[in-house]
């Protein structure tokens, strides 16, 4: 194989921001650890940990229902993360963001709320073939419970959606389109402002699963005219047990709960309950306290950079990735759409992608094999998985030339 395409790493002080992440010194099985698995869950920053520790050693205490001075604190730095989403975001108010567990819960919700109450018999939710099964589970149980009607927009080769396979499934009777911004096993970025246009001319409200695209991309639902958004913070350098999920005020008011409980109501009775204004409405008990305070700082880490400076400095680690795979006879690339986040998915001809994942691990390589959570995607391509190299703003261009290499070395061994 030629030498492989290299990116620069001039666009960002790569070394300064791997200062910041304490897990990238550690050695793994002798060697450097070269962490490709960013869209499984990324590394922390110190500020995001260092955060945890504050709150638990300095402040520790139940929000939104103490007058003393640590529940105090401990709220406002609550809330603060609760307007730092709002401007990642662009929602006209904190109130149309809410925190769950994280992308799952999310939709759930949603599911569980907006489609009880406004999906029934013979309506129809349009998915796309290459949702996270959180993304079409939840739309399963509801269609099978209220006698829906799921479709599925297909994909092709490269792993796109057509405009016009969408619009053939659109009707007067699609109440629902949940669609992935952009794909957790393939990379690929669908065309939402397209699709929500002619899902809002149909009558249809749209949630789009943005667990893979808020990372990497600059995400505005107000210029998108989204429904709904569901994000989760542990793909973005923040904790485990956080996500995000907005919601359009309109549509949030008229959402019967989720669950019951404290904070979630303004009276409650033996004869009756009344409920609290949204965002309270669907956080009943004790939220995740310190991870989602934890969170800002993880926004504010990606602020300072830039999720333009991001993006570019991801691209250039895609598109060496891609140039030097392409250049081994036994490598298959899985997801080649144009407009692709920072996700590389290939196979070894011969190889289980699990031996693959093995493999790289034994020399420090860290990277996802499977079908991740993708099952349908999976059979469309008739493939039991793949393995899966995901980048983000602490990869450097170096680390990717050693995926590559190993990769080769690899493949050298099937072909003896």
């Amino acid at each position: 194989m030629g030498e492989a395409v290299k990116a620069t790493d001039n666009q960002l002080n790569t070394s300064a921001i791997r200062e910041q992440f304490p897990v990238l010194e550690r050695e793994v099985n002798g060697f450097p650890l070269a962490y490709f698995d960013n869209a499984a869950t990324t590394q922390k920053p110190l500020s995001v940990i260092n955060a945890l520790t504050e709150y638990y050693s300095a402040y520790n205490a139940n929000i939104h229902r103490g007058v003393h001075t640590l529940a105090e604190e401990a709220t406002t730095a609550f809330e603060q993360t609760r307007a730092a989403v709002r401007r990642l975001v662009n929602a006209r108010e904190a109130e149309e963001i809410i925190f769950t567990k994280g992308t799952s819960e999310g939709i759930n919700l949603v599911a569980a709320t907006y489609g009880k109450a406004f999906i029934g018999q013979g309506d129809e939710i349009i998915i796309t073939g290459m949702e996270h099964h959180s993304n079409i589970v939840p739309w399963q149980m509801l269609a099978e419970e209220k006698g829906a009607v799921l479709k599925v927009i297909p994909i092709n080769e490269r792993g796109e959606i057509s405009l016009d396979e969408f619009n053939s499934r659109l009707s007067g009777n699609t109440k629902m389109v949940a669609i992935c911004l952009a794909s957790n096993a393939l990379g690929t970025v669908n065309p939402v402002k397209e699709l929500i246009t002619a899902a809002h001319d149909a009558g249809a409200v749209v949630l789009l699963d943005a667990a893979q695209a808020l990372p990497h991309m600059e995400v505005d639902v107000q210029a998108l005219d989204c429904d709904f958004l569901a994000a989760s913070a542990h793909k973005m350098y923040g904790p485990t047990g956080v996500g995000i999920l907005y919601g359009k005020r309109r549509l949030l008011e008229k959402m019967p709960p989720y669950q019951g409980g404290g904070e979630m109501i303004k009276e409650v009775t033996f004869a009756r309950t009344t409920y609290n204004d949204i965002p309270f409405k669907f956080e009943a008990g004790t939220p995740n306290i310190a991870d989602v305070i934890a969170f800002k700082p993880a926004i504010d880490f990606i602020n300072t950079i830039g999720k333009e400076n991001i993006a570019r400095h991801e691209h250039a680690l895609l598109q060496q990735a891609t140039a030097g795979f392409q250049q081994i006879d036994s490598v298959q690339l899985v997801g080649t759409a144009k407009e692709k986040v920072s996700v590389l998915s290939f196979n070894i001809t011969g190889m289980h992608p699990f031996d693959i994942g093995m493999m790289l691990d034994a020399t420090g390589i860290a990277v996802r094999t499977g079908h991740h959570c993708t099952m349908p995607l999976m059979e469309r391509f008739a493939i039991e998985g793949t393995v899966r190299a995901s980048f983000a703003v602490y990869n450097t261009a170096e680390e990717v030339d050693r995926l590559i290499r190993s990769v080769e070395r690899i493949a050298a061994r099937v072909k003896k």
